[in-house]
């Protein structure tokens, strides 16, 4: 590859996010960082990666004596707060960013690297009732089910967002480029990114 790209994805919760994010890797032979990314949050900071995935997209507060990895003091007033979290995550994504190119799902990562040049920054969308019967399917429940899931992780997921970036999550001035992927698919949607950076001068 001759150009360092990062592709940054937002999406909304069903709508296929990591699955595209893992097609945009593979078709451009770079790594992709979702889950991944607490694990090395984690490691970079010397915490356990349970505080990161409890944290995960949330605005929350966390005793660090029953989960920081390592000795510590037990002293159960002893709290690290979300923002201290956020701070490590995004030292993390920027040290990723800088090492070559990836792609990296959610996280505020548009945000985050709204400094370099080399960032395509992408939000996917689909429907509800797409989202929600995919997600009933992967996960084997009802789609009543689904559709309450469906808004509480979105609800969540906008929270975090706009609270870290003073920004507005899932809104189209915020990206540049915003997909429905179920009109042409995982693979079809990856595709058209992939063009879309292309053609933008970004790959």
């Amino acid at each position: 590859m001759d150009k360092k790209i990062i592709i940054t994805i937002g999406r909304q919760f069903g709508s296929g996010g990591k699955s595209v994010a893992d097609a945009l890797g593979s078709k451009l032979g770079i790594p992709v960082y979702d889950h991944e990314l607490i694990i090395k949050a984690a490691q970079d900071s010397g915490f356990s990666a349970e505080l990161f995935v409890q944290s995960d997209e949330k605005k929350r507060f966390f005793s660090l004596s029953s989960i920081f990895a390592g000795s510590y003091s037990t002293d159960t007033e002893n709290y690290m707060s979300d923002k201290g979290l956020f701070r490590m995550q995004c030292e993390t994504i920027r040290r990723i960013a800088a090492e070559g190119p990836a792609v990296i799902v959610g996280r505020c990562s548009d945000y985050i690297l709204r400094d370099m040049d080399c960032v395509l920054d992408v939000f996917l969308t689909s429907p509800v009732e797409v989202r929600a019967e995919r997600v009933a399917s992967r996960l084997g429940i009802s789609e009543e089910a689904a559709l309450d899931m469906l808004e509480k992780r979105d609800k969540a997921r906008a929270e975090y967002y706009n609270y870290y970036t003073f920004g507005d999550w899932g809104v189209a001035s915020t990206y540049d480029l915003c997909l429905d992927s179920s009109i042409m698919g995982i693979e079809g949607t990856a595709e058209f990114i992939i063009d879309f950076a292309r053609r933008s001068g970004k790959l």
